[in-house]
């Protein structure tokens, strides 16, 4: 199972995630409690590991600007966040992630004619911001979905409640941002226990 913690604004966060087994770190590039500059992102890019992903996270923003900002930082993968049409990003040679905000069952359809992403990013609907609303959506409506290879699940994710999230998606990634804070701010202990959590539900499967 891989694990992205997003919304990472420092170097301490992001290398704590990374020791603790994070496989993919987020950078929010849109407007949000989160939103980080390139040049900060770029500053703690230089100090992960080559393998680890380095998520950039866009929302609605023009191609030209994401590709600059790509070049600039090292971005690794490219999140559309936003009512984007990811035929116009696909230029990049960089992976394309493309999130979906899950209401209902006619949401998880619509992800059928997403053809030229990497990935697809099931989330909550959005509330003041795209993303990081710390609420989950019915997971049930995503049990039945034939892509799992694709998918990456987020939306009110908690190291209480990865574990339960995982069994009823089995998604390839689970992406965490507010549940792994306290007060606005990345918590050490809840970030390794998010990562713990999330890592041993798929060795407990194979026991």
């Amino acid at each position: 199972m891989k694990v992205k913690i997003c919304g990472i604004q420092t170097i301490e966060a992001a290398l704590h995630a990374t020791k603790e087994g994070a496989d993919a770190i987020g950078f929010v590039f849109a407007p949000s409690k989160r939103k980080i500059t390139p040049e900060k992102a770029k500053h703690i890019i230089q100090t992960l590991p080559e393998d680890i992903w380095k998520v950039g996270v866009f929302v609605d923003e023009t191609p030209e600007t994401i590709a600059e900002i790509v070049e600039f930082t090292g971005l690794t993968h490219i999140q559309l966040h936003g009512e984007e049409e990811p035929d116009l990003y696909w230029t990049h040679d960089r992976a394309l992630i493309k999130s979906v905000s899950v209401r209902t069952i006619e949401d998880i359809q619509k992800i059928k004619n997403i053809q030229t992403v990497d990935y697809i990013l099931l989330d909550s609907p959005p509330g003041l911001y795209k993303g990081g609303t710390g609420k989950s959506f019915d997971w049930d409506l995503a049990s039945g979905l034939g892509v799992k290879d694709k998918i990456i699940l987020a939306g009110g994710l908690n190291p209480q409640n990865v574990k339960k999230a995982i069994q009823a998606v089995q998604p390839i990634m689970v992406d965490v941002s507010s549940g792994v804070e306290t007060n606005g701010e990345k918590d050490f202990e809840k970030i390794s226990a998010f990562i713990s959590e999330a890592k041993q539900t798929r060795e407990d499967e194979n026991k």
